[in-house]
Formats: structure tokens, sequence, C-alpha cells
């Protein structure tokens, strides 16, 4: 069963997601499998990385992302493909890179969740 989320933070989610481009689990396999040129980024806390992540995909988790992209990705035109646990903390991160000046941010709907659901390939740390 799915968490239940509270109804404000699924306000705040709807509002980024007004502004934010979505892509699908089944794309972002699809784009791993031809060998397309992206940044992969998994915007989950520590531990959630380290117990599993997709292939190639790299941690700045949701708390240091602001903090730390331009460092890893200074051109502000480089793809990035966010994901998370279900696409709402991906989808936040997103709106808040777009608002820092990033044009290709794309959150994954349904994250490692719909990932796992499908037995798509996991890395672990």
């Amino acid at each position: 069963m799915a968490h239940q989320h509270a109804p404000r933070f699924l306000q705040i989610v709807n509002d980024a997601r007004t502004r934010v481009r979505e892509t699908n689990v089944e794309e972002v396999k699809a784009r791993l499998d031809r060998g397309d040129r992206f940044a992969l980024i998994d915007v989950r806390e520590d531990n959630e990385f380290a117990k599993d992540h997709l292939p190639g995909a790299v941690h700045l988790g949701r708390g240091i992302i602001e903090r730390d992209i331009e460092e890893r990705y200074p051109d502000t035109k480089t793809e990035l493909v966010l994901y998370c646990g279900g696409g709402f903390r991906s989808a936040m991160a997103a709106d808040n890179l777009q608002k820092m000046g990033y044009t290709n941010v794309i959150s994954m709907d349904g994250g490692i969740r719909v990932w796992r659901e499908k037995s798509y390939p996991l890395e672990k740390s």
C-alpha cells in the first residue's frame, strides 16, 4: 500500500508539477537501454540510495542538490533526469533547479517504486 502523504505536502508537489516536465519509468528505461546521454540523479536520502538505485545514477539528495548541483553540473543546459521514491521529491527538486536557471530538467513520475514493480535492474552501493 502506498504511503498517504499529507495534504499540504501534496499541494506544494502539485504546484511544482505545474512547472516541471515529467517523464515515466518506461521512457527512462528505454533511454538507458539506448545509451542516451543524460544525467540521472537520485534525490532520495543517503540510506535509500545505499539500499539500491537505478543503474548509473548519481546521488544528490533532496537536502543538498541545490547546494551541490552547480559544482557537479555547471552547464545549465545539461539534461538532468531526477527521480525519488514516487516522483514527489523529484518534482520539487526539479522545480528548484529550474529556478536556479537549469533549462533541461525532467522528473521521473512513479520513481523507484514503479521501477521496482516492473522488475527493472537496480544497483547497490
